[in-house]
């Protein structure tokens, strides 16, 4: 999505009459419900400094302009983007990241980290190069005309405010940065004919923005799955791009590692982050590179699927040991020794339990951890704790650290990769399911989400976008798993007479995400968990309702079978309240986890005919209020770029 686009011409039109700053402010309005005071104060300043940038270049008149670009399934927006031919013809992007700073410290021991003053504090971000380099990577990775090569792309960054010393003098231009400075150049306030330079030398005739066309509406290649790339991570290939916060958090991790290793100190890094911002990304791409560097280091979760799914990847190019070594279960540290592991790095934390097993109730499962590893990586996110004996929260984390006197660090991770990397998505779906209350009251979103009324719909939906072997049933634990048809795929678990639906648990607990046979299969909160897809479907069975005008969870309407409400209807007879406040939480959860499962798209059925309505409602209702402006409409209808002239 493009919120602004037009002509070189156009571009300064709009900035010699003044119109730049509300066309923008009301493009932003009808994608995202406003841009903030800073957000317009930025572009006041920054855009006008691009203004006069171009008016001393000779770009064509009809190369393209686009000014926040968000790159696909991300929530990231790209700033300033030019387009049109080079010398030979070819078409060519450049790729703007404007920054207002007018100072940096370097950050030695962190790769392409910089220090600076922004939001309202000083703080580690990655280099500005680095930034628009990562964002074209982004772009390669997901547009076909890009990573074939046949559209160029240059980054680079632009601080207008910003001057730039002499070599030797400038933490921006230190050694360890001369490589992505190489990839994509630095341009300060005194540089501004360099950039002149720059963009002459890449942009010689203009496209009229077909080339921004094609970015914007390009065949988008197959998502890259973290399962599939496993294999090539640990060969020492990079498969995926770490962006802004990610990046941040990954180097935090290898120089607090480093430090662990030279003064021998116990140190916790703690990571808060909700579905899709890229937890189990960042633990791989820690995992393979500190194996690298010679350390000791496990990948630990507690859900087993992950770790199957991981495992059966890598059959066959390496040794079972090594690779069971490589991926542990919360549960395998009871009996270690204190700081025998160099690097433990704990995926969904949230997951930890009180008690490693039933035979070793001394210390909880994050205790042992803490214990065992020098150093230790905790990925959690409060709000995807969905059974009784989920530990792991973040207060729980600090108190045993700090018990244990480990050097104890938090950051978070907030930019969204999942649900079309929709950060107001997950915003919406929290108001939704009641779970906290937002501004995301309207769907005006760029995914794929939709409430069907008949459960085949969905099947036959997911089904259809199969074809990579990324789609799956997901359904709420309220149906029966008997032992006695665990194997047998003809046994129905899940009936829904009324729409002459049926429908297996999944055979391969596992396996099911990745076997082939499991589209046919519903998978269950503790066989998703951890994992993504391309689509889901998602049947929300009774415990979870609408009722007197508001969303209604009852844990008794769960399957027997389900171990994630363990001991809650024996709590609910001494302390029904408490009871019902763990329940509520777990269900809510629970589907909050299962309805972010899926990066494109999204079907929900619900057995609640008032739930399904209400959701109907809530997704359509954004949509109800809201008018398209006359132009908008005429530049959709002509197939070109939206917001355009």
């Amino acid at each position: 999505m493009i919120i602004y686009s037009k002509t070189l011409q156009g571009f300064q039109d709009d900035c010699f009459a003044g119109k730049l700053i509300d066309t923008l402010d009301a493009n932003i309005q009808n994608c995202y419900h406003g841009s903030s005071g800073g957000e317009i104060r930025a572009w006041k300043n920054s855009l006008s400094y691009m203004d006069r940038i171009i008016q001393h270049t000779d770009l064509p008149k009809d190369a393209g302009v686009a000014i926040e670009y968000m790159i696909p399934t991300t929530s990231k927006r790209i700033d300033f983007l030019l387009s049109g031919y080079d010398k030979e013809k070819k078409p060519t992007v450049v790729i703007i990241e404007l920054k207002q700073w007018d100072s940096a410290e370097a950050v030695p021991d962190q790769e392409n980290i910089v220090r600076t003053y922004v939001g309202h504090g000083n703080r580690f971000v990655p280099h500005p190069s680095y930034q628009a380099w990562s964002y074209a990577e982004l772009i390669r990775n997901f547009n076909e005309a890009a990573q074939e090569g046949e559209i160029q792309l240059y980054p680079c960054a632009y601080l207008h405010n910003y001057i730039i010393k002499e070599k030797g003098k400038e933490p921006l231009l230190e050694p360890g940065y001369q490589e992505i400075l190489e990839q994509s150049p630095l341009f300060g306030t005194r540089d501004n004919q360099a950039l002149v330079d720059f963009l002459n030398g890449h942009i010689q005739k203009g496209d009229n923005r077909s080339v921004l066309f094609e970015i914007e509406n390009g065949r988008i290649r197959p998502s890259k799955s973290l399962q599939d790339q496993l294999a090539s991570m640990l060969e020492g290939n990079r498969e995926f791009t770490l962006i802004d916060d990610q990046k941040i958090v990954y180097e935090k991790a290898l120089a607090l590692a480093e430090k662990t290793k030279c003064d021998g100190k116990k140190r916790i890094l703690i990571v808060e982050g909700g579905p899709g911002t890229g937890k189990s990304v960042i633990s791989v791409n820690l995992l393979v590179e500190l194996i690298r560097r010679n350390s000791v280091t496990n990948y630990v979760t507690k859900n087993s699927a992950p770790r199957e799914v991981y495992k059966r990847k890598l059959k066959g190019k390496y040794k079972k040991a090594y690779i069971d070594n490589l991926f542990r279960s919360t549960g395998s540290f009871h009996n270690r020794e204190e700081n025998s592991i160099d690097a433990l790095i704990v995926d969904e934390a949230h997951r930890l339990s009180q008690f490693t097993s039933q035979y070793s109730r001394e210390a909880s499962q994050v205790q042992d951890i803490i214990r065992a590893a020098k150093f230790a990586v905790f990925f959690v996110d409060d709000h995807q704790r969905v059974t009784t004996n989920d530990l792991g929260s973040k207060e729980v984390l600090l108190n045993e650290a700090k018990a244990y006197g480990a050097i104890v660090e938090t950051d978070a991770l907030r930019s969204q990769f999942r649900c079309n990397g929709s950060d107001g998505y997950l915003a919406w779906l929290d108001d939704v399911l009641g779970i906290r209350e937002t501004a995301n009251k309207l769907f005006d979103l760029d995914y794929d989400f939709d409430v069907v009324e008949d459960p085949n719909e969905m099947l036959n939906w997911v089904k259809a976008h199969n074809q990579d072997n990324k789609a799956r049933i997901i359904a709420g634990y309220c149906w029966r798993w008997p032992m006695e048809h665990r194997s047998n795929a003809d046994y129905p678990d899940i009936t829904l007479p009324e729409y002459d639906f049926q429908m297996s648990w999944n055979l391969n607990r596992g396996l099911w995400a990745i076997d082939p046979h499991s589209v046919e299969e519903a998978g269950c909160i503790h066989t998703a968990q951890g994992l993504e897809f391309d689509y889901v479907g998602i049947l929300i069975g009774p415990d979870l309702f609408y009722k007197d005008g508001k969303v209604q969870t009852d844990f008794f309407a769960r399957a027997v079978t389900d171990q994630s409400i363990k001991g809650l209807k024996k709590l609910s007879k001494t302390d029904p309240e408490k009871a019902h406040q763990i329940g509520d939480d777990i269900i809510r959860n629970t589907y909050r986890t299962l309805l972010t499962r899926g990066l494109k798209g999204c079907r929900v059925f619900c057995t609640d005919k008032a739930l399904s309505e209400y959701l109907k409602k809530r997704r359509w209702q954004g949509n109800l209020q809201y008018e398209y402006a006359e132009d908008r409409e005429q530049t959709a209808a002509e197939n070109v770029m939206p917001y355009g002239e």
